[in-house]
């Protein structure tokens, strides 16, 4: 009898974790939604997947001083939840440097006046764990600029730029623009 009184408080444990464990994953997607961008324009299709996290009161990129949701100088993914991932239909220029078709994870280490973007060929892992820096196959720096209105909720979007494609980043009051051509 009294082992049938432990199986039983073994699987109500279990199905209690697996209860927490799902709701907390369901807590971050409703916080952070996911996000599909893509544009196809001139021959080349891009698409970006992501998650979409909101200010909420929040200063997000800054000095340690400041206490930033994303500190100047540290790896971020690009968004919340899974790794930020980038998909080219064809070989492109980013940012002016070749990279071949496929999909790459994309994340930044973001600074004051330039946010340093990177590709790595590591895909469909947790993003807020830094990236085994070894598989980058990129890395290449773009200019920030600051917007005249807040952004509240992280945006990725995709914008026809004569023959290429801007992939537009806006979050808070920060902005930055990566060009993509066709190789």
């Amino acid at each position: 009898m009294k082992r049938k009184g432990v199986w039983i408080s073994i699987l109500a444990l279990v199905a209690f974790l697996a209860i927490a464990y799902a709701y907390l994953i369901y807590r971050g997607r409703t916080l952070s939604p996911p996000g599909t961008e893509t544009l196809t324009s001139g021959g080349m299709t891009v698409t970006v997947s992501y998650s979409r996290p909101s200010v909420r009161g929040r200063v997000i990129f800054g000095d340690d001083s400041q206490n930033p949701l994303q500190p100047y100088g540290k790896y971020w993914r690009l968004g919340a939840n899974e790794s930020t991932e980038i998909t080219f239909n064809r070989d492109v220029q980013f940012n002016g440097s070749p990279v071949k078709a496929g999909t790459y994870r994309m994340y930044a280490i973001p600074g004051a006046d330039t946010f340093e973007i990177r590709l790595n060929s590591a895909l469909g892992v947790w993003g807020a764990w830094e990236p085994d820096y070894a598989l980058d196959i990129l890395s290449t720096k773009v200019p920030v600029e600051k917007t005249n209105s807040p952004v509240e909720q992280y945006t990725i979007s995709l914008a026809p730029e004569g023959e290429g494609i801007a992939v537009i980043f806006e979050w808070a009051n920060t902005r930055f623009v990566v060009p993509l051509k066709p190789q």
